[in-house]
């Protein structure tokens, strides 16, 4: 039997407690030199009205993000919609740098039709315009679209709006409760849950191609399994449920492989699933415990938690020869460890003076830097394009979901409208990938 302190060690903090619900923003820290920009209202050039404010979405993307500074409508002086529209004498009085434009209009094969422009006040010409269509139902992915070809224009990082992050809830008194696993998009909007269980679900992570996820359940006779599903079909595949621990999924970089955490054969060790022979190979042989497996971005290496050093430290193993490196000696515990997708960092949860706190290591210059502020930080997951982690974390008694830049410049909290939150999973792909009609 594993002890109670090891089932705490590998599932800290796992479970949550909240209803599904859409999460809401609060910036909590920006940039000192945030850039000003106006998003204008865009005019919708067609019968009746439009079911979403585009303007309103990008200009809460732009927020969000810490890096820009948006105008208030009301106190916008004019309101153009086209870059020969613009008065730049206007926008100089009110220090705003940048101008979102647009306009949306009927589309010949689709819903919608917009049109839109970044203007560059001080040098009074665009810097970016284009045209893109959509369905009916997907004015917000326009929106989020038009917030990362802004976001990448202006600070040379590709943007992460139009992707989505995953995370449990759970509900009922304690003796009762139930699970959920939601997807909303990055901004906590269009909450949608894939998953109901009276049992806990634990670990959920996604697939390269962002189709697919997998998590861990205890539905079936209240042992823990390993499952994988395809969010496009609705189809649950069962890919292990041995005796003990079944846990930490982690798919490879190419999406064929997974990386697993299982008891049957002893103490906990590492494994590696095909998804297509259903092989599995034994990674690691200790008596100590390893878990939590994560994939360098290469597909080479596995980087994972273990005491066999006597405390939590970070480990990574060759899957060529199974030589293993320990990774972090600062600190006397560090855990769920990610690598940054240009391998220059790890992601980790680092308790220092009793608390737990989201710190990065870089791994050329061998510093570690404490990134939050808050306490009982865990479960860290990066965003797609490497500027941001999305982690769980408590304020007050209240679990919520929270933000952080790499350099810690910028902070956000996404508390949920009602309840808890745990485990968030960052999406490694856009929700929706739109295709210029021009430039």
């Amino acid at each position: 039997m594993i002890s109670r302190a090891i089932t705490l060690f590998l599932f800290l903090a796992c479970i949550g407690f909240s209803a599904r619900a859409e999460l809401r923003i609060e910036v909590t820290k920006g940039v000192d030199n945030a850039v000003r920009v106006a998003v204008v209202p865009m005019a919708w050039r067609g019968p009746g009205t439009l079911p979403e404010d585009v303007a309103d979405i990008v200009g809460a993307d732009l927020t969000l993000s810490g890096r820009f500074e948006t105008l208030p409508v009301k106190q916008m002086l004019s309101l153009p919609n086209e870059p020969d529209e613009v008065f730049p004498r206007d926008w100089r009085l009110l220090k705003v740098e940048y101008l979102v434009i647009g306009y949306l209009e009927p589309g010949k094969d689709k819903a919608y039709r917009l049109h839109f422009a970044l203007y560059n006040v001080f040098k009074q010409e665009v810097e970016e315009t284009q045209v893109i269509e959509g369905d009916s139902d997907e004015l917000r992915d326009m929106a989020h679209y038009v917030s990362d070809e802004v976001f990448h224009k202006l600070t040379g990082i590709e943007g992460s709006f139009s992707t989505r992050i995953m995370y449990v809830t759970a509900t009922g008194p304690v003796d009762n409760r139930r699970y959920q696993l939601n997807i909303a998009d990055a901004d906590g909007h269009r909450v949608e849950t894939v998953l109901r269980s009276t049992e806990p679900v634990l670990s959920a992570t996604w697939a390269p191609d962002g189709n697919r996820i997998a998590y861990v359940s205890f539905e079936r006779d209240g042992r823990p399994g390993i499952y994988m599903r395809n969010l496009e079909t609705g189809e649950v595949q069962q890919l292990t449920r041995f005796e003990g621990l079944n846990g930490a999924p982690a798919f490879s970089p190419d999406g064929k492989q997974l990386a697993l955490v299982l008891s049957k054969d002893g103490s906990p060790d590492i494994y590696v699933l095909n998804l297509e022979t259903r092989r599995l190979r034994r990674i690691t042989r200790h008596y100590g415990i390893d878990t939590e497996p994560s994939w360098t971005p290469d597909g080479k290496h596995i980087v994972f938690t273990s005491n066999r050093g006597g405390q939590p430290q970070i480990y990574m193993i060759s899957l060529a020869d199974l030589s293993i490196e320990r990774l972090t000696f600062e600190g006397d515990y560090n855990a769920k460890a990610s690598m940054l997708r240009d391998g220059s960092g790890l992601v980790m949860v680092h308790r220092r003076d009793g608390i737990f706190h989201i710190a990065m290591l870089d791994l050329k210059r061998g510093r570690l830097t404490v990134l939050t502020e808050t306490a009982l930080d865990e479960s860290p997951s990066i965003a797609p394009n490497g500027s941001m982690l999305i982690y769980a974390t408590l304020v007050g008694d209240e679990g919520i979901l929270a933000a952080v830049s790499i350099d810690g410049g910028v902070k956000f909290n996404l508390p949920s409208s009602e309840g808890d939150v745990r485990e968030p999973a960052w999406s490694p792909k856009k929700r929706k990938i739109f295709v210029p009609i021009s430039k």
